[in-house]
C-alpha cells in the first residue's frame, strides 16, 4: 500500500489585535462551522508577509496603510480539504494590530465564504465551545501580550 503525500499549499495568516487586546477571528460554515484568523494561500511570487497584508485587504477591505505587519509568530502544518481536494497547508502567522474602525467587509474584494468577523477577548476566546482554528491561539496571544514576540515561531497543532 502507498500513501502519497498531498500537494503543498503554502499560506500566511494575520493575529490582528486592537487596542484592547481583542482577537479578530472570521467565522466559515463549511466542516461544521469554524472561526479562524484571516490569511489564505501564497500567490505566485508572493512572500508569506506580502500575502498576509493581501488577505487582509482582500478579506476585510483594511488599507494596507493601515496595518504594520509584525513578527512571525507561529506556524501549523496541517492536512485538510481546499476547494474539495486535499491538501498539507503550511501556514505562517504574523502579529499586527488595526483598528476597529479600519476594517470594512463592504470593501472586501474577495470574501472567501466569509461569513462573519468578530473581535473576540482572549477570556471569549478561551471559553467558547465554538471551533477556533489554530488550536492554542489565545495561549499564543496571552504568551505575546506578558513576554513579547517568540525568538522562534511556535508551532501551533490543529
Amino acid at each position: 500500500m502507498t500513501t502519497s503525500t498531498p500537494p503543498l499549499r503554502e499560506a500566511a495568516r494575520a493575529i490582528v489585535l486592537d487596542a484592547d487586546d481583542r482577537v479578530l477571528l472570521l467565522r466559515y460554515d463549511e466542516n461544521g462551522g469554524f472561526w479562524a484568523t484571516p490569511g489564505g494561500s501564497l500567490e505566485a511570487g508572493e512572500n508569506h508577509a506580502t500575502a498576509a497584508l493581501r488577505e487582509l485587504r482582500e478579506e476585510l477591505g483594511v488599507n494596507d496603510e493601515a496595518v504594520e505587519l509584525g513578527a512571525q509568530l507561529a506556524e501549523r502544518s496541517k492536512d485538510h480539504l481546499v476547494g474539495g481536494r486535499e491538501v498539507r497547508q503550511v501556514e505562517k502567522y504574523f502579529l499586527t494590530r488595526i483598528s476597529a474602525a479600519d476594517v470594512d467587509p463592504d470593501g472586501a474584494t474577495q470574501p472567501d465564504n466569509i461569513r462573519e468577523h468578530r473581535w473576540w477577548s482572549l477570556a471569549e476566546l478561551r471559553a467558547t465551545a465554538e471551533t477556533v482554528y489554530s488550536l492554542g491561539l489565545a495561549d499564543l496571544v496571552t504568551g505575546v501580550l506578558e513576554n513579547g514576540a517568540p525568538a522562534r515561531p511556535v508551532v501551533l497543532s490543529g
